[in-house]
């Protein structure tokens, strides 16, 4: 027999209120006893212990607690993918000496290192991954099995890398670029003369401001993607960090095969090259206009509608003085007895009473600007330049 509808769950749990007894208990009971016709005429009865769960279920979830259908990722892993775990494995196994190293002892270096988490995956499951995707196998032709996976959701995974671009004016531009895994967008990419974190920060805010927060973030070894400023602005946003086994560049296949379609189609061209800004206005032209929104072979369709398939549950930054926050610098410092603190040179005054007390300062490398001052993660407001003078005026004033 088929599974009964709402309807005619909705129909037992009224029948519930009007039927005979002088107790819940009773009245389900009696209910128990009765026939219900769905919506085809199709009869039903049902025992009491259904009835009474169903009841509950209405209680505390309302109608939607009374849908059982089985879930719709039913057989699939809920917390962690076989894809995950094997580039974990990846990014640890550089870390021991043996090729095949012990399966617990990779298991708890993957949880100590937080390429994995202990809410996510079992150390049994971990076993079981291994063995049934044979991700320690040793091929032949390469070292690890690969996997060719693809999230589900845009923004769920991003990629990024950097590439040896063209000379402009006797120097070597390098592009910097973030591709969605999922939708194959390429969220941002900027031509730089200078690989280095002021760059990598550069482009990684026009990237979150474009296209969203992204969970995660898969990178390489680079130093300008394990540099302190990325690892901050990460763990600020909620976005996880990933980094891939050393020189592994098949491990980030997607971005490498944008790469090459730079090369084949972008820089075949004749391009302006008088100045960096002249090939960033030609890229992102040529980004907007033809690869986002020309059909990918693999998707079906093109990367930009792909992505807004998923807007809805994409997270969004607002621009905002506060927002640009998240992308500064950060340094800490102990606040005086007299409330005051130094910094590059400087003494401020905290906005409140701090004093005594470590906090934490956020500011815009390499410009004199404003110093936020947090305390414990809470934004407490601008710090001022100290103005002793003005100090002594007010205090004056004060005790006339």
């Amino acid at each position: 027999m088929k599974r009964p509808s709402i309807y005619v769950k909705m129909k037992v749990l009224g029948a519930i209120e009007v039927a005979e007894g002088r107790t819940r208990h009773e009245r389900i009971h009696h209910v128990a006893s009765m026939t219900f016709l769905d919506e085809e005429g199709t009869p039903y009865r049902f025992t009491w212990r259904t009835i009474q769960t169903w009841y509950y279920r209405y209680k505390n979830h309302g109608v939607t607690g009374m849908d059982a259908s089985p879930r719709s990722d039913k057989g699939q892993t809920r917390k962690v993918t076989p894809e995950e775990v094997l580039e974990a494995i990846n990014a640890a196994l550089p870390h021991f000496r043996n090729s095949v190293p012990n399966k617990t002892a990779l298991y708890r270096f993957c949880i100590e290192k937080g390429l994995l988490h202990a809410n996510q995956i079992a150390r049994n499951t971990f076993s079981r991954f291994i063995n049934e995707y044979e991700l320690l196998k040793d091929d032949a032709s390469e070292n690890k099995r690969r996997l060719a996976f693809s999230m589900q959701y845009a923004n769920q995974l991003w990629q990024a890398d950097t590439m040896f671009g063209p000379f402009v004016g006797g120097r070597q531009a390098k592009l910097i670029a973030f591709i969605d895994d999922a939708s194959r967008v390429l969220c941002h990419g900027e031509f730089f003369f200078d690989e280095n974190a002021d760059s990598m920060i550069h482009a990684l805010r026009a990237a979150f401001y474009k296209r969203g927060l992204p969970e995660q973030l898969l990178v390489d070894n680079g130093s300008i993607y394990c540099c302190q400023e990325i690892t901050l602005i990460c763990a600020r946003v909620g976005c996880i960090l990933r980094h891939t086994a050393v020189r592994d560049a098949a491990a980030k296949g997607k971005i490498e095969r944008f790469f090459r379609r730079v090369r084949d189609q972008f820089l075949v061209r004749a391009l302006d090259l008088s100045s960096l800004d002249a090939l960033n206005k030609q890229f992102t032209h040529w980004v907007e206009h033809e690869y986002n929104a020309t059909e990918h072979s693999t998707l079906g369709m093109k990367p930009i509608d792909r992505f807004g398939m998923d807007l809805s549950r994409i997270r969004f930054l607002s621009p905002s003085e506060d927002t640009d926050e998240l992308f500064y610098a950060e340094a800490t410092r102990t606040v005086k007895k007299d409330n005051t603190f130094s910094f590059q040179g400087k003494r401020y005054e905290t906005p409140i009473d701090l004093r005594g007390k470590k906090i934490d300062l956020r500011y815009e490398r390499h410009r004199t600007g404003a110093v936020i001052v947090y305390d414990k993660g809470r934004r407490i407001g601008r710090a001022r330049l100290l103005d002793a003078v003005a100090n002594g005026l007010a205090r004056r004033t004060e005790q006339a």
